[in-house]
């Protein structure tokens, strides 16, 4: 992977906390808009580990492909991940 492994490291570690949190308020029963305010922070959390990884695939792989064919197969890849992103 050549998105930053580190920055990327710490967000998911983040994101996880917060879904133990998003588990425990489920657990206790807690009000459901600020479970879903949670469950929308998580998801963006998640949003941007993606978007960085993608665009370190674009920037490092696309970009370093061996030959036209490799680029191309490699473009499908990102636009098959944008299509399950869109959804």
């Amino acid at each position: 992977m050549t998105a930053d492994r580190d920055k990327v490291l710490r967000l998911l570690k983040t994101a996880r906390g917060q879904l133990d949190g998003i588990v425990k308020m489920v657990e206790e029963d807690r009000y459901c808009i600020d479970i879903s305010q949670q469950v929308m922070a998580t998801a963006a959390i998640l949003n941007r580990v993606n978007r960085d990884i993608l665009t370190a695939h674009l920037e490092h792989c696309v970009r370093n492909a061996a030959s036209d064919q490799e680029r191309q197969e490699k473009i499908h890849e990102v636009v098959q991940a944008l299509d399950r992103i869109l959804k």
